[in-house]
């Protein structure tokens, strides 16, 4: 864990070319050019697919247990990324958890805005469900925008009574869509990735006509009672800091099992960089392990898991 590695990803970010407060339809361009450029690790197949009639990637690894689905919505501030350039990390995910991906082509804004994602994520479970598969085999996870979308799920899952999966894994989740965190200006110097300007942009386009402030937009001001456990991942460099350690405080009034993990000094999304930061691949391993834990657990000993929010440094 180099003060080197995190300097040179610091960096790398600084100079990239993403702007995710930029010119959408540029952006996308840009990100898909990022992520296409990485290649498909060997031991990962991918194929297109649908469930629930949503368009989904099947990410499959060498050592995954094929009946244990990881459910996979990638980031992008719900207007950039797809399901295909997602598969680097979810993969990564994937391997660790030795589990197969399913990561979903949800609907982007602004042409699509809320509640497109969140119908085409709740389908997408529905529709798991409908093919066979248990909830305890299934879990959700998500990076940015798409672990906000993790929580926001799990939430209309449990509305509409539907059995919730077995566990879920939020990296950097953005849960605040009206940017009230304090780390959103607190943070802003050291944050290499993101803005609050551009945030704020992408957050209209989202909204649309919606409050900002509804549960199901903005996840941080629901009522969890009642969710899986859930494990939080975020970098101390991020102007979302505050929406995960916010989300995991509120996950644990509401007697939620939660883990917190704060890593110093890292950015926005770090797992996604585990092939030259130490920390990614640590953060991974533990995301691993807790599903894991979770997708072998029977449902009863979880719910007497002790509740609380764990600090990793």
């Amino acid at each position: 864990m180099s003060q080197q590695q995190r300097d040179a990803l610091d960096e790398l970010l600084r100079n990239g070319p993403l702007n995710l407060g930029g010119d959408v339809k540029e952006q996308r361009l840009v990100f898909e050019e990022m992520m296409g450029a990485i290649p498909v690790p060997a031991d990962v197949a991918v194929s297109p697919g649908r469930l629930g009639g949503i368009p989904v990637v099947n990410i499959d690894v060498d050592s995954a247990d094929p009946e244990q689905v990881i459910l996979y919505f990638h980031g992008g501030a719900y207007a950039v990324g797809t399901a295909a350039s997602s598969v680097g990390l979810a993969s990564d995910l994937g391997r660790s958890a030795k589990a197969r991906v399913v990561s979903v082509d949800y609907r982007l804004a602004p042409e699509h805005p809320y509640p497109a994602a969140l119908e085409d994520a709740v389908a997408v479970y529905r529709g798991l469900l409908a093919s066979g598969v248990s909830p305890s085999a299934i879990a959700i996870a998500g990076e940015s925008a798409g672990a906000g979308l993790v929580a926001a799920t799990l939430l209309a899952v449990k509305r509409a009574g539907v059995p919730l999966p077995s566990a879920a894994v939020m990296m950097s989740p953005w849960v605040d869509l009206t940017l009230s965190g304090d780390s959103m200006c607190e943070k802003a110097a050291l944050d290499p990735a993101l803005t609050p300007d551009g945030l704020k942009r992408r957050a209209s386009d989202y909204v649309g006509k919606g409050d900002p402030a509804d549960g199901l937009l903005s996840p941080i001001f629901a009522d969890l009672t009642g969710l899986p456990p859930l494990l939080v991942q975020v970098g101390s460099h991020e102007i979302l800091l505050d929406d995960a350690t916010r989300l995991a405080a509120r996950a644990a009034a509401a007697d939620v099992a939660v883990t917190l993990q704060v890593t110093p000094q890292v950015p926005h999304v770090f797992q996604a960089f585990a092939s030259m930061l130490d920390e990614a691949g640590t953060a991974l391993t533990q995301a691993g392990d807790f599903l894991r834990l979770h997708f072998a657990a029977d449902p009863g000993e979880v719910l007497g898991e002790p509740v609380g929010a764990g600090t990793t440094a």
